[in-house]
């Protein structure tokens, strides 16, 4: 019996928009065709009308005419019509197609929502805090520890200035309580030495020299 009367499996799909699209494409085209040969007809009728005189033959050739441009009206007509068909069947195409698209979009953005739930519920954000209390407190020990590294042992922390001006001024008062030393004076023999230095050039009597003159 299925072979006789078929099966509703053997049914042909369906044409989708973009198959009406392409079938009334088609159709438009043929009648555009049929329009410009109709056109050519006129020109020629035209061409004959206007070297004939009036009179039997040039009537019948308007005869013509007449019937070629109520031709030509009639598939401008119909190509009209196909042509807000198109139209027509791509505005809902184009729709359909936005629609697709934003049910996609829906569904992907479902997607994430759930992904981002699933994700974030594993976060516990009482743990956060604590973490970042605890390294705050451990940048704090670390930066004690190194204050503590950085300490002076032989210097004191505080130091007065107005101490050391005072201990410079006691320096300065006890050297000159001394009194000069003698490497102030070059020129200036030492205690522990009995006769100056001669100069260069000056010989030193000896007792000898003097007995020998007398």
């Amino acid at each position: 019996m299925n072979r006789i009367f078929g099966s509703s499996s053997s049914k042909k799909p369906k044409p989708s928009l973009t198959d009406a699209i392409a079938s009334t494409d088609a159709r438009a085209g043929t009648i555009e065709v049929k329009i410009k040969k109709l056109d050519g007809e006129l020109g020629r009728y035209k061409e004959q009308m206007s070297k004939l005189r009036n009179g039997p033959g040039k009537d019948a050739i308007q005869q013509r005419a007449l019937r070629v441009l109520k031709q030509k009206r009639m598939y401008e007509a119909q190509l009209a019509q196909l042509n807000q068909q198109a139209f027509n069947i791509e505005s809902a195409a184009l729709a359909t197609e936005n629609l697709r698209n934003t049910m996609a979009t829906v569904d992907a953005m479902k997607q994430a929502n759930k992904e981002l739930r699933k994700q974030y519920g594993k976060i516990d954000v009482d743990k956060i805090e604590s973490m970042h209390f605890e390294m705050e407190d451990l940048l704090e020990q670390a930066n004690e520890i190194q204050e503590t590294l950085g300490r002076s042992y032989a210097v004191p922390d505080e130091v007065d200035e107005a101490d050391l001006e005072a201990e410079l001024d006691a320096l300065a008062l006890d050297e000159e309580e001394e009194g000069p030393s003698y490497l102030a004076d070059i020129s200036k023999a030492p205690d522990f030495i009995d006769e100056p230095p001669l100069e260069l050039g000056e010989t030193h009597a000896t007792p000898e020299a003097v007995k020998t003159t007398v």
